[in-house]
């Protein structure tokens, strides 16, 4: 696959995915989902490769979910949604290399997702996470609440969830979303340290470590499948429609006038 919206790259036994869309702080379409998918296959085959890292292009945005941009209910591409999301949180679980989340800036929405479900995590001092679904009409209704839940507890992970509050990098550092934050300037080399720390180990170890770490929480991927239908029904209703309009018209949703 020809890359356009992904940038690719295999450095001292390190593949390096990057989101390459900072025009739209590193959101994500159905051919940057396919892409992104590609890309951590193709790292997976590669036996030069013990290790990959997830990043977003430029200083502002690791990932900011789903561009809302051009949704209308459905994101254009394949999959129950449009959008084959739930393929791209497999397959970073699937591949039998540790992913590290490169958390360079805003990681919200779906990006606070993907820095969910990655192995690990460092994030710069200036990083933001949290979640926005509920304020745009959306959720992710599996990996990204009940495996959130697992990371960072219920209550966290709720109030993540029903407040859409940001989070300093420090702050997700204290509730275990991310593993360590170092300052801005210093990110690539503490990633790079992580790194080649794995890169000492035994692959095969790491791989069967990461598969039995994987097992305990294997059920919330039927749970995602399943929920991604009920999922697409919520956002051919006007409520979830509400949110992706004032998104893009800049005002506060009025959701409840909606509710019936």
């Amino acid at each position: 696959m020809l890359y356009e919206k992904v940038l690719y790259e295999v450095n001292n036994g390190t593949a390096r995915i990057t989101i390459n869309r900072p025009e739209v702080y590193n959101a994500f379409d159905a051919q940057t989902c396919e892409e992104l998918i590609d890309a951590f296959k193709r790292a997976e085959v590669d036996k030069s490769v013990g290790v990959v890292v997830l990043t977003g292009a430029g200083d502002k945005a690791f990932c900011t979910g789903g561009d809302q941009s051009g949704k209308d209910g459905d994101y254009g591409g394949r999959g129950v949604i449009g959008l084959p999301v739930e393929e791209l949180q497999s397959v970073i679980r699937d591949i039998n290399k540790p992913v590290i989340a490169r958390v360079n800036g805003f990681a919200v929405g779906g990006g606070n997702v993907l820095v969910t479900v990655c192995d690990l995590a460092i994030a710069s001092d200036k990083a933001q996470l949290g979640q926005v679904g509920p304020k745009v009409g959306s959720v992710d209704p599996g990996f990204g609440t009940a495996y959130l839940a697992r990371v960072v507890g219920e209550k966290r992970a709720r109030e993540i969830w029903y407040l859409c509050r940001r989070y300093t990098a420090q702050e997700a550092l204290a509730m275990g979303l991310v593993n360590a934050v170092v300052p801005h300037d210093q990110l690539d080399e503490e990633v790079q340290k992580w790194c080649d720390e794995i890169n000492e180990k035994s692959p095969t170890a790491i791989a069967l470590a990461k598969r039995s770490f994987n097992v305990d929480s294997e059920m919330i991927r039927a749970m995602s499948s399943l929920s991604m239908h009920a999922l697409k029904m919520y956002y051919d209703t006007d409520e979830s429609k509400e949110g992706g309009n004032a998104f893009r018209e800049k005002r506060k949703p009025e959701f409840r006038k909606y509710v019936k």
